[in-house]
Order: structure tokens, then C-alpha cells, then sequence
């Protein structure tokens, strides 16, 4: 099975080629490009030097957030339209899941993603002989209330993302045996990895945006109109 990863949640713009688990081929890029702009030539280019066309891809794994409100639509978008082009197979991976798998050492492992003013989106995982398993629903809360609800795990907790860097201090106060990933970024691979998983396992979902919270500009509508109230 090939598969077209498609990574725009972030400030990196992911593409990876896979067969099955081997990676052909991933570019990720840090340009300072939006990714409207960035996206499409990177596909293209990475076609180009796999030999490979969209005929040829068998399923098509997106990050469908949370993140990025923008990059996020971008690259649902595409891989929607790809999808319809050609009928192929779609899957959509949540960024914290992609994220849990720059991890490869059994126990619980906790994505964080920086969403300002001490919050963060938060997925809590447990990887056990190579499967990952969310252990509770995704969310996007304080960060203080996120390391409260860790209190029911073990010790020994991985935390990976950039949201465990930003809080490293107070991550590192409130769980003393804890580990910092050194590898905090999104990729395409990791992200076709997982989405190779889901769909393997019959375990997926489709690649409409997953938000977690509303947009900036939502709520700080929400919060003119309450104060005019």
C-alpha cells in the first residue's frame, strides 16, 4: 500500500511517500511560507522525485488538527479533493497522535501542543508492544489542569511536543521522573505511520478539521457580545 501523508497543523509543512511502514521519500519544510503557497509545490516535487503520481497512492492519511486553524484547512482540503479526484481511501490522524509517535518506548506518553496563554492541547496516550492507545479523549485546557488529570498514571510519564518544551519548568517540578522528548516536531512519516495503523486496523476517521477550541477571532466575538449584554 502506498500512502501520501499530508501534514499543515503547524508551522512545518509535511509531505511523505510511504509503502506500507518503509518511508520513500519526506520533505518538511520551514521556510516562512504559508502553506498555501508551499503545499501543492511540495507534493509536486516530491512526486517528481519518487517517480510516482497520484494514480498511484492508495490511501491518503492528513493531519486534521488540532493546530493551525488555517494549515489545518488547507490540508484537509487537499487531501479531500486528491480523495474525490481519484476515489482513494482517506484518513484523518489528530496531530497529538502523529506526535505520540516520535516516541518508541513502552508506557504513557503525553502530546502537548503550545495553544498560548498557558494552555495547551492535550492528548494522553499508552504505548504498549508497539500499539498506541488514547487513554482519554483529546482536549485543549490550562496547562495546570492538564498536569492534574496525569496524577491517576504511573511515574515516568514521556512528554513530547512543543507544549512540553514551552512548560518544561513546571512539568519538570510537578513530576520529577518524567522525560522531555528531544524530538518534538510533526512529520509526514510519523503521521503515515499512524494513519497506516488506523486504517489497517479499521480504527479511523474521516479528515474533517478537529478544532478542540474555537478560533481567536470566534472568541473574541463571544466576548464583545457578552460584554454588550
Amino acid at each position: 500500500m502506498k500512502i501520501l501523508s499530508i501534514d499543515t497543523s503547524s508551522n512545518i509543512c509535511g509531505v511523505a511517500i510511504l509503502e506500507d511502514p518503509k518511508l520513500i521519500k519526506e520533505i518538511n519544510l520551514d521556510n516562512g511560507l504559508t502553506h498555501s503557497e508551499s503545499l501543492m509545490p511540495t507534493i509536486d516535487k516530491i512526486f517528481k522525485e519518487t517517480n510516482l503520481q497520484l494514480k498511484d497512492i492508495d490511501l491518503i492519511v492528513c493531519d486534521k488538527g488540532p493546530g493551525s486553524f488555517t494549515g489545518i484547512r488547507i490540508g484537509v482540503s487537499t487531501a479531500m479533493a486528491f480523495s474525490d479526484s481519484l476515489n482513494i481511501a482517506t484518513c484523518g490522524i489528530s496531530s497529538l497522535e502523529a506526535l505520540a509517535y516520535n516516541i518508541n518506548t513502552d508506557g504513557i506518553i503525553c502530546s502537548l501542543i503550545d495553544a498560548r496563554n498557558s494552555n495547551c492541547y492535550c492528548g494522553i496516550f499508552e504505548l504498549n508492544n508497539g500499539n498506541y492507545k488514547l487513554l482519554k479523549p483529546l482536549s485543549a485546557d490550562h496547562i495546570d489542569n492538564i498536569l492534574d488529570n496525569l496524577t491517576d498514571y504511573y511515574s515516568g510519564i514521556t512528554f513530547v511536543g512543543n507544549g512540553a518544551i514551552v512548560n518544561k519548568d513546571l512539568i519538570c517540578s510537578r513530576f520529577g521522573d518524567c522525560i522531555i522528548s528531544n524530538n518534538n516536531d510533526l512529520s509526514g512519516y510519523k503521521l503515515g505511520l499512524a494513519g497506516l495503523n488506523a486504517y489497517s486496523s479499521g480504527n479511523y476517521n474521516s479528515v474533517m478539521p478537529l478544532y478542540l477550541r474555537k478560533s481567536q477571532a470566534e472568541r473574541m466575538l463571544n466576548k464583545k457580545n457578552q460584554k454588550s449584554v
